[in-house]
């Protein structure tokens, strides 16, 4: 046989073995909610995939669904059992229950895929440690943001670059109640109620709107940006349950928008801070136009730059594409690499000071807060503006809110050791 017969012969070879169908992924969905339904559905109008649900799990048996009750089965644990099925999709709502669920899988060695952000963001070392004491894969891209591919592209992309911040809107709910109450005047409870109406936010929306939500996203990026594990209670969290539209005019007056941030920031001598709260943002960021349920990435490379990441953050296609994309990937044998983990740790800090737009009555937390520094203030509209430690805003964040207050960034910060002169300047986009 000539060498070009048997060249041809290898390459008509290999170029079989990429167009034969693969066995179909098996595929035990936990849960039949939004995202559950809605990759259900994707999968159904994708039959070249190659992957099918082969058994779903439920909670509750009188609950009315779009399949028929036989489809279902009420014992999650079955499927934990059923050694036939390649991965198992868990998409419930119960972060404790998920992990539960989730850590028995990996400790069976199977492959999973989550988008329980609570969960992971709790849980993160455990999982990790479980996958690699027993050989299996977990994967959570749709835990944050929805259809923006943003873990995999810190992940792989991004796993050898320094990083000077990763920053964003990373929860749908409370951007569409802003932005409702930007463009139509609305109060807090009229937005609210219509992102309810739309299914945008939950019958109770504390989750989002008191940006637990967004600061879980931010704790699972800080692992993969940046290669620290935290606790979700480490990092500041405050919400917009107590803006109105004294706060909204504000802002506006000055030509900003106020958009709930989280930002991880890289700070001088291997500092990382990472902060979730409104905030101040002017038309020169990326994320003044990110609108509605949208949610928006800033990540700001050391050496490819600025790069920003748009899309959906919520709803049942969108974030089960993410779901989808994560089988796709389990099928490539394909997991993260945390490569930034293997590298010296950063130290995470709280000690700085932020300049915040502070709207209360109470005068009591005003000496609680401890500002070093007023830049501005009106009495007759309840506003102070200035620095504040951010010690005191995480320690004070329950008060502050149970009190009526708001607080916003403008997103001056600086040590907290330092004068007024020391201003650091944040390497964000969204500032």
């Amino acid at each position: 046989m000539s060498r070009v017969s048997s060249t041809n012969l290898a390459v008509s070879a290999i170029a079989a073995s990429l167009v034969a169908p693969a066995a179909p992924l098996r595929i035990g969905l936990i849960g039949f909610g939004c995202v559950g339904q809605g990759l259900y559905d994707i999968l159904q109008r994708l039959p070249g995939f190659g992957a099918e649900v082969r058994r779903i799990a439920v909670k509750n048996p009188d609950k009315s669904r779009s399949l028929p009750a036989s489809a279902f089965s009420f014992q999650a644990d079955e499927l934990l059992q059923d050694k036939e099925l390649d991965v198992l999709v868990e998409v419930i709502d119960d972060a404790a229950e998920a992990f539960r669920l989730v850590s028995a899988a990996l400790c069976q060695g199977r492959r999973v895929v989550t988008a329980n952000k609570a969960m992971v963001a709790q849980h993160l070392p455990e999982l990790i440690a479980l996958e690699q004491q027993f050989g299996g894969t977990l994967l959570y891209e749709a835990a944050v943001c929805g259809s923006i591919p943003v873990i995999r592209t810190l992940d792989a992309y991004f796993g050898q670059e320094p990083l000077r911040s990763v920053s964003g809107i990373f929860n749908g709910s409370s951007n569409y109640v802003l932005t409702r109450m930007g463009e139509d005047a609305s109060e807090y409870a009229a937005a609210l109620a219509e992102a309810q109406q739309k299914g945008f936010a939950e019958t109770d929306p504390t989750l989002d709107m008191a940006a637990f939500d967004p600061r879980s996203k931010a704790v699972i990026l800080a692992a993969h940006a940046y290669g620290v594990l935290l606790q979700p209670e480490q990092v500041l969290n405050l919400g917009i349950e107590n803006v109105s539209a004294t706060d909204i005019a504000y802002a506006a007056v000055a030509n900003q928008k106020i958009k709930v941030v989280a930002g991880l920031y890289l700070l001088p001598n291997h500092q990382l801070t990472v902060l979730v709260t409104p905030q101040l943002v002017d038309p020169t960021s990326p994320l003044y136009s990110v609108d509605d349920e949208f949610n928006g990435v800033v990540i700001e490379a050391e050496f490819a730059g600025t790069q920003f990441l748009r899309g959906r953050g919520a709803g049942g296609h969108p974030t089960g594409s993410a779901v989808l994309a994560d089988l796709a990937a389990l099928r490539a044998n394909q997991r993260y690499a945390y490569a930034k983990l293997a590298r010296p740790q950063l130290s995470y800090t709280s000690d700085l000071e932020l300049e915040i737009y502070l709207r209360t009555d109470d005068e009591l937390i005003l000496d609680q807060l401890g500002f070093t520094d007023i830049t501005e203030e009106a009495d007759e509209d309840g506003y102070i503006v200035g620095f504040v430690p951010l010690d005191a805003l995480i320690q004070h964040r329950d008060r502050l809110r149970k009190a009526g207050a708001f607080v916003a960034r403008t997103g001056n910060v600086r040590p907290a050791t330092a004068h007024a002169a020391d201003t650091l300047e944040l390497a964000t986009a969204a500032e």
